[in-house]
């Protein structure tokens, strides 16, 4: 059977959040609460045992005159945006009790530094679990909860999790999260009951500008290349695709659910190069039984000389 995934162009997405509630109303998961976390206008966060799909709104300022960009002044240094953009004066703390008449003043041109102030640009994306070709979470599980599907997606059998959480830990997006209810852990299914009955997963099927597209692996990367090919004759120099497969990831051996992005990795909240930590161990190991080969092979030398003399 073909493998199946997401490929997600997020210059289509619209922070329409659709996505997110389709695939809550669908698994029947629990909401996230109804307040903004205070750092963009979302109420999700992140991804976790509650949340298995999530629209990042990622807010980006002009570049000032002579300044650079807001990145380059925060790796320069500076310690928050608040440092090189202060935040406007406080508002009322009660609806009728702190407003006060004002006189409004003439208004006056704004030069080049006071426009730019005033523009912004947003990066939306709507996150999910990869799916990986390597998937750390699966490698990590001991009790054989974790296993790969026949449409190639990563599954969590909740019937034999125990709880253990390795699997959190080997994750190198931070998708898998254990529930504090009942201590399992629990990530995207990619749909699986859907799949086996002929349909597409719910976040797909409500994505209203196709930002989200699902299909055939194959198909999914010739497609996402066109895309690529599109937007730069357009313009869009910066697009490129994160984790289409293992040549641009080795790490994870390619995404299952790979991304169109238009800026670094890290804007995104994607590690730049995501690696499963079980590979090291098995590194380790083959280091050790190296070792132990030689060493052996060692002795033998000594015994089939001493036996010589």
């Amino acid at each position: 059977m073909q493998r199946l995934g997401f490929f997600t162009d997020t210059t289509l997405c619209i922070g329409c959040k659709a996505c997110e509630v389709a695939c809550k109303q669908w698994n029947q998961l629990p909401d996230d609460g109804f307040r903004f976390t205070g750092m963009s206008y979302d109420n999700t966060g992140m991804l976790g045992a509650s949340t298995w799909r999530h629209v990042a709104f990622v807010e980006r300022a002009a570049e000032l005159p002579g300044q650079g960009s807001p990145r380059d002044g925060v790796e320069g240094g500076a310690r928050a945006f608040g440092e090189l953009f202060p935040a406007g004066q406080p508002g009322p703390t009660s609806l009728l009790g702190d407003i006060q008449p004002t006189h409004l003043e003439t208004p006056v041109a704004l030069g080049p530094t006071e426009r730019a102030l005033g523009r912004f640009s947003w990066l939306m994306m709507s996150d999910v679990c990869k799916h990986c070709e390597r998937a750390g979470c699966l490698e990590a599980c001991p009790t054989g909860a974790i296993v790969r599907t026949e449409f190639g997606s990563v599954y969590v059998q909740p019937d034999v999790c125990n709880g253990c959480g390795y699997c959190v830990s080997a994750c190198p997006f931070g998708v898998i999260e254990r529930r504090e209810e009942d201590g399992r852990a629990w990530k995207c299914t990619l749909c699986y009951d859907r799949l086996r009955g002929g349909m597409v997963p719910a976040c797909a099927k409500a994505c209203p500008t196709a930002s989200i597209q699902f299909g055939a692996l194959d198909d999914l990367r010739a497609r996402a290349r066109r895309r690529v090919e599109q937007l730069r004759a357009r313009g869009v120099g910066d697009a490129y695709l994160y984790g289409e497969d293992a040549a641009s990831q080795p790490g994870t051996e390619g995404l299952h659910a790979f991304f169109l992005l238009c800026d670094r990795p890290e804007v995104y909240n994607l590690p730049p190069d995501p690696v499963v930590p079980t590979a090291k161990i098995v590194r380790s190991w083959r280091s050790m039984a190296a070792g132990v080969l030689s060493l052996a092979a060692l002795a033998m030398a000594a015994v089939v000389s001493a036996r010589r003399t």
